[in-house]
Parts: structure tokens; C-alpha cells; sequence
């Protein structure tokens, strides 16, 4: 027979284990300077052209307004930064530097477009407030065979397994974003537009820290299908090459 969410937490606090926030859960540290590895579609990412859509599962309306873009228009609307949002900024060549704001916030600060990014443990808020470039980001850990027990953002208990932050994921789901560009040469994605990512660390043959972003950008006004692309980027020992570079001007 199974047992109640609450029945297992008595049981687990019982046993004098306090529930661990987020941080101290963490199946990985995300946290240092971690650097972009451009090893495809490079004209995409670093310098796109105009009209140059390959690849994208474009409507007919997404395509219009792709052929049609004006970066001029955008500096003069004060919107040279549409392409730094959420969905873009982790395209972006350029480095990140991941803290904890708190035990239940991962902050993600980009030279690129000098732009900031906050990930949310737990529920998100009956009023996430207005839509902004980032959106609000609501952030979980899934773990690999269920090693710890989510109590729905309070905190973790132990699951099981004799290492109990062995293995697993970070899953964030992204909404309340203003309109922005997929790529920097005014590939629309619209403000119902709702970006899934999923976090992974891995260790290079020599060693060496990658952080593995897979991003999943589903749009009912300008796509066919989701949007799905991968980014690697490389840790660093220190914020050497940190560069904050503002999206505004161009």
C-alpha cells in the first residue's frame, strides 16, 4: 500500500532529518563561471543575417515578420534587447555566472546583453507579476531514481539509495515573457510563448565541468512544433574573460 505524501514526511521527520532546501539538495553544483562552446550552427548564433530562417519550424506569421526586420526599429522602439530574453540570452556567444541568491534561488547573471535570470523552488505565485525579458522561472530538481522526495517547494527528504544526492536533473519551466527574438535577426517567438529547460552537468575526459542546457520553446503564435536545441558551455576557474556587455546600444 502506498503511502500519503504526509504519512511519509511524518515518518521521515520522526527520524530527526529536518527537510533540505533546494540548495542543500542539489544533485549538482551549478554554481561558478561557465564560458559558451560554439561547435555548431555558428552562423545562427554569433552573427545571423537577415532571412537566414533554416532550421526553424516557422508559421507563415513568423516567417512575415522575420523577412521584415528592422533592427533599426527595434533601437529606435527601445527594443535592442529582444533578442537577450530568456529564450535567446543562453544562445548568446558569451559566459555565465551561476550563484544561490537564496537557498530556494539560483541566479544566472550573463555578460552577454548583461541580462539576469532567477530560478524559483517551489509553487510559483498566484501573481508572478507583469511579463518581463527573463519571465518568471520555476525551477525543480528531478532526481535520478527518486533519491530524495520533493515536498511540492517546502524542501527534500531522503528517498532512498545509500548516496541520497546522487544523479540527476534540473528542470525549469519558463512563462510570462515579453515578445523577443529566437535569433538575433528578428525571429519572433510571442508572449504565450513558454521556454522548458533541463540542466546537466557532465565531466569531460580530462576532467573538465560542462553544463548541458537542453531547451524546449513551445509557441502557439509563431511555431509549428517546439523549438529544441542544446548548449554546452565549459567551467572556469574564475571570472577571467568575464565581460558584461550591454544589448543596448547594438
Amino acid at each position: 500500500m502506498l503511502l500519503s505524501l504526509a504519512a511519509l514526511v511524518s515518518a521521515q521527520n520522526r527520524g530527526g532529518a529536518p527537510p533540505l532546501p533546494p540548495r542543500a539538495a542539489a544533485p549538482f553544483d551549478m554554481s561558478g563561471y561557465w564560458v559558451s562552446q560554439i561547435v555548431d550552427e555558428w552562423r545562427f548564433r554569433v552573427d545571423p543575417q537577415k532571412g537566414d530562417i533554416l532550421y526553424l519550424p516557422l508559421n507563415a506569421a513568423a516567417r512575415r515578420a522575420a523577412n521584415a526586420w528592422d533592427p533599426a526599429n527595434d533601437e529606435a522602439e527601445g527594443n535592442a534587447c529582444k533578442a537577450y530574453g530568456a529564450v535567446g540570452v543562453m544562445q548568446r556567444p558569451g559566459r555565465l555566472h551561476i550563484t544561490w541568491e537564496n537557498d530556494t534561488t539560483l541566479r544566472i547573471d550573463t555578460d552577454a546583453g548583461t541580462q539576469t535570470r532567477l530560478l524559483h523552488f517551489g509553487p510559483a505565485p498566484a501573481l508572478p507579476g507583469p511579463p518581463s525579458r527573463q519571465g518568471y522561472s520555476t525551477a525543480v530538481w528531478q532526481f535520478s531514481a527518486r533519491a530524495m522526495l520533493d515536498l511540492g517547494g517546502v524542501g527534500f527528504v531522503p528517498g532512498g539509495g545509500p548516496d541520497q544526492r546522487r544523479g540527476g536533473t534540473l528542470r525549469v519551466t519558463t512563462s510570462q515573457m515579453l515578445p523577443g527574438y529566437l535569433r538575433k535577426n528578428g525571429v519572433p517567438y510571442g508572449d504565450h510563448a513558454v521556454l522548458t529547460e533541463y540542466f546537466n552537468r557532465l565531466t569531460g575526459a580530462q576532467g573538465e565541468a560542462y553544463l548541458v542546457v537542453t531547451a524546449m520553446l513551445d509557441d502557439p503564435a509563431y511555431l509549428t512544433q517546439p523549438f529544441v536545441r542544446t548548449y554546452t558551455f565549459q567551467q572556469r576557474p574564475d571570472a577571467s574573460g568575464w565581460d558584461p556587455t550591454p544589448c543596448w546600444p547594438r
